[in-house]
């Protein structure tokens, strides 16, 4: 079984293509034109051992907005693709990450029921800018994307931190270490892991 997905969009806004291997060992070649994205996409190709590749161009001469959100919404096609009917996996993922003085947590259930619980950053921090032009309200839209696209159920927590890079980069990291425990494949688990039959 491969799981694979290929994936494109084109608006008046932003142009994505994306390709994913959710059985990968973590490279990555990731150009958004947002260079902070970058490096958080980066690191969520490593932590999770996903293999991934993003070229993205939008407006970014407007707001870097477009480009990453659109980028998230693509990303999550791609996981709801090439998780396929979701045989065997383990469905659960849990990860608490430090990154020095911040630390975050997030939990995972590729479900089928897109939810997000997104809380604990501190005030302000959704109108910081992190590496010249990412906003850190961009950390909200990425996972709330994410999970209204790919059909997950995510909880983050901030439960620590000082430095806005720091912080979104724990919580991109603890949703990567969790979504690898979701998306694993475990040999005890027979067929399609929800009482239902189905997720």
């Amino acid at each position: 079984m491969t799981r694979i997905a290929r994936r494109t969009r084109s608006t008046s806004e932003s142009t994505i293509e994306l390709e994913l291997d959710l059985d990968g060992t973590g490279k990555s070649t990731i150009d958004t034109s947002v260079p902070f994205f970058d490096h958080m996409l980066t690191a969520f190709a490593k932590h999770s051992l996903t293999d991934l590749s993003v070229t993205a161009t939008g407006d970014t001469h407007i707001d870097a907005h477009h480009t990453v959100e659109d980028t998230a919404i693509v990303l999550g096609q791609a996981i709801r693709e090439a998780l396929g009917d979701k045989s065997g996996i383990s469905r659960y993922g849990d990860a608490l990450v430090p990154l020095d003085e911040a630390l975050a947590q997030a939990v995972v259930d590729i479900s089928g029921r897109p939810y997000l619980v997104h809380t604990g950053e501190p005030a302000g921090f959704e109108q910081h800018l992190i590496g010249g032009h990412f906003t850190g309200s961009l950390v909200r839209h990425t996972f709330e994307a994410l999970a209204f696209n790919a059909g997950l159920t995510v909880h983050v927590r901030v439960l620590g931190g000082r430095d806005p890079h720091h912080i979104a980069e724990a919580e991109y990291k603890a949703f990567a270490r969790a979504f690898r425990q979701a998306k694993a494949l475990d040999p005890l688990v027979d067929g399609i892991p929800s009482t239902k039959g189905a997720l």
